[in-house]
């Protein structure tokens, strides 16, 4: 089981899903922050999430704590991002380039939200082959 830390600016929208997404999966624990989190999820996403079964209307975006959350993960999934993420040593990054959904038009956010579900599945794929080739 690897811990998976989705890591992007806010926090109230892709790091959401893609938490969201891997959760409902299972197999692996599962956290997300942002660099400068937000006070709320943006309600675009929160809709779009809705439409497909998933309730994040009580989420609350989380303020990543370098220190535990770097001795907590092994890979650290970064989402568009850039700079502002912080690097933290010795652990495993991906980074999905993706744009920001906050204030997009609900289309947008559903192309985004499919494509996190996406390389979610996908990235869930990889994890679990390397368990089973590594057991």
């Amino acid at each position: 089981m690897a811990n998976v830390l989705f890591l992007c600016v806010g926090n109230a929208g892709r790091s959401q899903m893609a938490h969201a997404f891997l959760a409902r999966l299972g197999g692996h624990d599962v956290r997300s922050a942002g660099s400068r989190a937000e006070q709320r999820l943006h309600p675009e996403v929160v809709e779009a999430m809705q439409e497909i079964g998933y309730d994040l209307s009580d989420r609350v975006p989380r303020q990543l704590q370098p220190d535990p959350d770097a001795a907590w993960a092994d890979i650290v999934v970064t989402m568009g991002c850039g700079d502002v993420c912080p690097v933290l040593p010795g652990k495993s990054y991906v980074d999905w380039g993706l744009d920001d959904p906050a204030g997009q038009p609900l289309e947008r956010v559903r192309e985004l939200r499919d494509e996190i579900e996406r390389r979610v599945g996908e990235l869930a794929r990889q994890l679990d082959s390397a368990r089973t080739t590594s057991a």
